[in-house]
């Protein structure tokens, strides 16, 4: 293995460095290998399935949100029953295979950072790369967002984020207080209550559920309000936040059933539950925080990436700041087929940069 503290060995030098082989970071590397682009990927995961594969095991294949399948190799006939995280990881490893994607795991990129001759420096457990340029595909599944609360550490309860959820079966009989107003937080509810929890439902705005059919129209609109966001430098909504909750059989129901009454979110947090100003109060043995995810960029923070509104200004999938860089997966992309097209229009602009700027005189942006 490599040392990256002093640089003891040379870096080694590639064109382009993938970080994160979740849907975007496949996706790019797929271009990449088309286009005959010397890259290497590398990822922090033991095995392949990107975040999918820590996803709980209750969340099977026919519950997923909108899963597309990567650029040329279709994911059929996969049973909905499966748990997603088996049913992804499976088709992420099979995709690996088929397209030779070679990617290098574990690996934690510790920073990047401006190098000689107008390279990044990438740095990771296994040794540092020169590259011309970066594909950050990193996503958000290592930055679970915990919203804090007077009284938090007073809570002689267990507290539990989604990326820690374990599925329904520990929580039969228990009280528990499920915070967020997304996807996730429904799926929770709704699958605790049925074994047996008593559930209290809270977020910080009210719930908007979507009827009817979700189409281009509507996608195209909802990625437009993302990618305004990210062409400010603030930080991204997810697409999935914007859209709304889709109004299924079984959220029907669980309104109907009163599971998914929503109340305000709490004011404070007690030793054995959560208050309200106005006197209210309800007992918990668990508060679980469904409260969705940061993008994982600290490692770019070197590079001075970010805009005072907080995040990452974007010109398509660039960084307006540094046209080496390239955020696939991040703000309008975060989404599965989001991500297929990033990647395909990061490879493109880099294709472009590596002509414009030979590898014996590469600058920055």
């Amino acid at each position: 293995m490599n040392e990256t503290a002093g640089y003891a060995q040379a870096p080694t030098e590639v064109d382009v460095v993938v970080v994160g082989a979740g849907q975007a970071g496949l996706s790019s590397a797929h271009h990449l290998a088309r286009a005959g682009v010397d890259h290497v990927v590398l990822d922090h995961a033991p095995r392949p399935g990107g975040a999918w594969q820590f996803r709980w095991p209750s969340l099977t294949y026919g519950k997923v949100h909108g899963m597309h399948s990567l650029p040329g190799m279709e994911l059929t006939g996969a049973d909905p029953l499966r748990p997603s995280s088996e049913v992804i990881g499976a088709y992420f490893a099979a995709y690996e295979e088929r397209f030779d994607l070679r990617v290098r795991r574990p690996v934690d990129v510790s920073a990047v950072r401006e190098g000689a001759a107008g390279r990044l420096l990438v740095e990771s457990s296994a040794g540092t790369w020169s590259a011309r340029a970066l594909i950050n595909a990193t996503g958000t599944w290592d930055r679970p967002f915990w919203p804090r609360y007077p009284g938090q550490e007073l809570f002689r309860g267990r507290q539990l984020h989604t990326a820690n959820y374990p599925g329904p079966q520990e929580f039969a009989g228990a009280r528990v207080v499920v915070v967020g107003g997304g996807t996730s937080a429904v799926q929770h509810l709704l699958e605790m209550s049925a074994s047996a929890a008593r559930t209290t439902w809270v977020t910080r705005r009210p719930p908007v559920f979507r009827d009817g059919a979700f189409g281009e129209a509507e996608g195209r609109e909802a990625v437009a309000r993302v990618a305004e966001r990210v062409g400010r430098g603030l930080p991204p909504q997810s697409v999935v936040g914007v859209t709304g909750l889709a109004l299924t059989d079984a959220v029907r129901a669980g309104l109907a059933s009163g599971v998914l009454a929503r109340l305000p979110v709490f004011d404070r947090i007690t030793a054995s539950g959560v208050a309200w100003a106005d006197g209210r109060r309800v007992d918990a043995d668990v508060i679980l925080w469904a409260t969705g995810f940061r993008a994982a960029v600290d490692h770019l923070a070197p590079l001075r990436l970010r805009e005072p509104g907080g995040g990452i200004r974007m010109d398509g999938t660039r960084a307006v700041r540094d046209e080496r860089v390239h955020l696939v997966g991040y703000g309008p992309s975060a989404s599965t087929i989001g991500a297929n097209r990033a990647g395909g229009a990061a490879v493109r602009e880099i294709r472009r940069l590596l002509i414009r700027a030979p590898a014996s005189a590469a600058t920055g942006g």
